[in-house]
């Protein structure tokens, strides 16, 4: 059996604007994130929040994805609207962290399996 990676959590810290619009716990639906996590960039954003992140969330910049901004905000938007991700904006910027406890509570699982997730050779 694959050992599954630590999933990073960090405390929220206090004073943080109230975040976007998104679908509460009892209204998160199955086929709603698996419909969102099945875009690779999408699973590749989870994951690397999940595992890699070094604040309590993370401007688009910090993924380092060479991808039009459109394009990341079409990505970002589909994840938050799904329930995976809360996102705040700050400024000009937004900034995204997993919704991890939300996750783990509703499907428990399911954020195991993403990271272990290994993406398919490019």
């Amino acid at each position: 059996m694959p050992t599954v990676a630590a999933v990073k959590e960090l405390p929220e810290p206090p004073g943080l604007p109230q975040p976007l619009p998104e679908p509460a716990l009892e209204e998160l639906r199955l086929e709603t994130v698996m419909g969102a996590l099945s875009d690779p960039l999408r699973m590749r954003i989870v994951q690397k929040l999940l595992l890699e992140r070094e604040q309590f969330d993370h401007p688009c910049g910090w993924f380092g994805l060479d991808r039009p901004k459109s394009s990341l905000t079409h990505h970002f938007k589909a994840l938050r609207e799904a329930g995976i991700i809360r996102q705040r904006q700050y400024g000009l910027e937004r900034r995204s962290h997993v919704r991890v406890a939300d996750l783990d509570t509703r499907f428990p699982g399911l954020l195991a399996l993403v990271t272990a997730w290994t993406p398919a050779p490019r």
